[in-house]
Order: structure tokens, then sequence, then C-alpha cells
């Protein structure tokens, strides 16, 4: 019996998809749209919402996440009633996290008053750079000082706040990496992201570098200026606690912390991934991901699941692996067996697991299993060595 979704927590994540622009970089499910009906999309969040309370009502909430998309295009209004919602179905914890992301442009700052009296207590800012040419060709709408004015807004107005950088641009040199992190330093408050840049399928990026328009530094350049962000964040106060997220002890993302721990969480809104623990078996949702359609189908049937599944015991294995080796603490004994029935040495091949553990890439301990810094930097490369 799975009992994974108990021992890591239980979350709620809402998926607004409209964005006033497509990022180059970006492969999230999000849309541009002249005009949305609001009014008639918070009924249908809402309903989506009520249709999974009836199977899950009464579990405490650790956190709800509000993503996109570009979710602080959304009035606080919306925001509010879906909390409202939320609280009437489930009990918050009393540490309950509130998270929504928002772009730092001057209009969705000026909602951030209404959004924290809505009920949000964490906000993740996606500033992305902190020069105003590299804003540009990252597609950002906001500039360098939208980004440094609505930072100060957030640190009013939030108990909690964030902000994303994405390195390893191209042209990026390590001393000019370093340069703008000691800047971010300067600004950030318990909580930073710093993402390396990927090049993904479907993106602008990808047409631009097919076409031999755009080329992202050397893998040793990119190596380099991981192991120095790595080191340089701790000394600072703010250790990885995850590949790409640092923060104070204490102040790690609560909702990150239960996907990567293997919790419970429902995904409501287009494209919204969801993963249930219900009598003894754990199931994977998928709403409908194309906005109108998904929009029709809550409105007929007060849901748009486009697939629910029980997940088999490889597919729970790989999951668990994929998601807990991102984080530095890995994956404890105790969780292992809740999620799997077994312990570490017989669900994994041990030839295998001896291989990366001498090659100095995993540890395996009385604690449990995590990576190395080393099997951090080459994750994908592990998982395939150890799942193959």
């Amino acid at each position: 019996m799975s009992l994974a979704g108990t021992e890591g927590g239980f979350a709620i994540y809402v998926h607004w998809p409209f964005c006033q622009s497509k990022c180059p970089y970006c492969d999230f499910n999000s849309h541009v749209r002249e005009a949305v009906d609001e009014a008639r999309w918070r009924r249908a969040l809402l309903a989506e919402l009520d249709h999974y309370a009836a199977e899950t009502a009464g579990r405490p909430l650790v956190s709800v996440f509000f993503g996109g998309g570009t979710p602080s295009l959304m009035a606080p209004e919306t925001v509010g009633a879906l909390i409202e919602r939320i609280a009437e179905h489930w009990p918050l914890t009393p540490e309950v996290e509130i998270t929504l992301e928002a772009n730092p442009g001057s209009a969705e700052a000026g909602k951030f008053a209404g959004f924290a009296a809505a009920g949000v207590n964490r906000l993740s800012l996606g500033v992305q750079a902190l020069n105003d040419a590299d804003l540009r060709f990252l597609g950002r709408r906001h500039d360098l000082s939208e980004a440094l004015a609505a930072l100060e807004l957030a640190s009013r107005h939030f108990p909690r706040w964030s902000f994303d950088l994405i390195y390893a641009r191209p042209g990026q040199t390590p001393a000019a990496w370093e340069a703008e992190l000691e800047r971010a330093l300067a600004l950030t408050g318990e909580h930073l992201s710093v993402y390396q840049l990927t090049i993904e399928a479907n993106t602008a990026f990808e047409g631009a570098q097919r076409r031999g328009e755009l080329a992202l530094p050397p893998e040793e350049t990119a190596e380099a200026l991981f192991e120095f962000t790595q080191a340089r964040l701790a000394a600072a106060g703010l250790p990885a606690y995850e590949i790409s997220n640092h923060a104070k002890p204490g102040a790690e993302c609560r909702h990150n912390l239960v996907y990567w721990r293997g919790g419970d969480y429902l995904g409501i809104g287009p494209g919204a991934h969801g993963r249930l623990t219900l009598g003894g078996e754990r199931f994977a949702t998928r709403q409908h991901r194309a906005p109108e359609a998904w929009l029709a189908g809550v409105e007929a049937a007060g849901h748009a699941t486009r697939e629910r599944r029980a997940l088999g015991p490889e597919e729970r294995r790989e999951e668990l692996l994929l998601m807990g080796l991102r984080l530095t603490d890995g994956i404890s004994r105790a969780r292992f067996h809740a999620a799997l029935g077994e312990d570490i040495e017989t669900a994994l091949d041990p030839q295998r697991l001896a291989r990366l553990t001498n090659g100095g890439f995993l540890v395996l301990d009385d604690a449990g299993l995590r990576t190395t810094p080393a099997g951090r930097l080459r994750l994908n490369a592990v998982l395939a060595a150890l799942l193959a």
C-alpha cells in the first residue's frame, strides 16, 4: 500500500494559463489572448475545486500555489474567491503557504496589496535578469527599474517572497554572473531560485538555436557557473535545498517540497497535473491542456480531467527517484519504504547503485539516498544510469 501522499503532505496547484506575451524560452502551458472573461474562468476554477473536493475534502492543506501563465494577471477578487472556496473544503494547516507567481510589471505590482488582502502570503517574482539588455533578450516585458520596484513592494506586502534568475545566457561570463549574483544577494530575502537556461522543444529559442542564431555557453562554462552559484549562495546563508532553489533554513518553498517528497496534490486548471493517493493506490491526473477545451469541459461536466490512471510500481519508483534526488537531503529510508513498500537496497539494482556511489555521484547511508554535488550537476545522467 502506497502512503507517499500522506508522508509528503497535501497541496493544491491552480493554473492560470494566460500571459501578455510568450517568452522565447518558455515551454509552459501559457497562451496569449486578446480578452479573457474572468468571471467565467473564476466560476470554472471554483467548479473544478468543488469536483475534486468530493474525494479529498478534509485533508489538511499545507500549500496552495497559483502558477501559470501569469496568475498576477488575475484580479485579486478572483484569487480571494478561490482561496475562500479552498478553505471551505480543506482545513488549512497553521503555517499554510499560499504562493502566487507574479511578473514585475507595474500593472501587476499595483495589485500586490490586493493579493495580500485576499490571503496570499508568499509571492514568487519572475525577475530573470538584472540588466535591461538580457531582460529584452529573454522576452521579458519589464525593465530593471520595474523589477527593483516590484521587489521593494513585495517585501512590504508579503511575509515571504522570492524571485527567479536565469543564468548561462549566451555570452555570459563567470565574472558577469558573479557581479549579477552579488547584486541579487543585496536584493533577496529568504529564498532565491536560480535556473540554468536550457533550450526546450517548441520554443522560439529552439528555432533560433536550430538556425544558428543562438548559442549557449560551453558546457564547462555552465558547470563553472553552477558550482560558483552553489558555493556563493551557501556562503551567504542561502544553501541549495534543491538543484535550482536556495533558501535560509526553514524558508524552503513548502509547495515544491510536497512535489519533491512525493506528496499528494490536486492540479486545477488547464493542463494541470495532480497526484492523489486513494484507496491505497497512487493516481496521476491531468486536466485538458487547451484553455478553451478545458473551459468547455468544466462547464459541461464540472471538471476537465483528461487522464486519470493508477501508477504502476515501476512508474512510482521512477517518479520517487526523479523528484526526490533533486533535493539536497535526498530520499529518507522511511519515505522510500512508505512509497514503494521496499528498502532502497532491494528496490534498486545493486551493481548500478554501487557504481554510482563508488563514482562519487550518490551517497547511501543510514539516513537514505541522496546525490552528491557532482551527482546533482549531472542528475539526468545519474538517473539514466540508476534506472537503465
